[in-house]
């Protein structure tokens, strides 16, 4: 029967910083929904550093260095941040100014077969030059009847724009031959 020695790791693990709280101190290098902003120190649970803000590139180790950096360049990241902000201003404001169609099976109570979801509203709007996520669209639910909706987009944490979605009955080549 062999005897068994233990494996020495071939990597050091360096340990996270804890915060006052228990959890792990990392400097947000973007702004994180619900969580903060670009530069925040925040505490959070290690899983949650370990599996999702490190890998994603999200947030870094705050160090003393790291916090020193932030603070030289607190400025310049502020106006980068109002400038991209300015930039969700204005596609929103482009967003509020669109109505788009979209074309659904429907039988004569206007009721939809299927029912229209966030894919084909950013479908649809991509076909109008604007690229965004079906994430970014924020419906109540599935739309399931004929009609004019008006649609939040999420653009930013602090920026939404509202679409006017028409949903009209698919059109059929042989109308009115009867």
């Amino acid at each position: 029967m062999p005897t068994s020695t233990p494996r020495k790791r071939d990597q050091t693990f360096k340990r996270l910083p804890k915060g006052p709280n228990g959890g792990v101190q990392l400097l947000l290098i973007h702004n994180v929904e619900h969580l903060g902003r670009q530069g925040d120190i925040v505490e959070v649970k290690s899983g949650f550093a370990l599996n999702f803000l490190l890998p994603q590139g999200l947030a870094t180790v705050a160090t003393d260095h790291h916090k020193r950096m932030v603070d030289k360049h607190r400025e310049k990241l502020r106006a980068i941040e109002l400038e991209k902000l300015s930039e969700f201003r204005k596609q929103a404001d482009e967003l509020g100014k669109q109505s788009i169609t979209i074309e659904a099976n429907a039988n004569d109570e206007g009721h939809l077969y299927g029912s229209v979801g966030p894919q084909e509203i950013v479908d649809s709007l991509k076909g109008a030059g604007f690229t965004l996520a079906s994430d970014q669209i924020r419906l109540e639910g599935p739309l399931k009847e004929l009609g004019l909706y008006t649609v939040k987009v999420h653009l930013h944490s602090e920026v939404d724009a509202s679409v006017k979605v028409w949903v009209v009955p698919t059109v059929t080549g042989d109308s009115g031959n009867a």
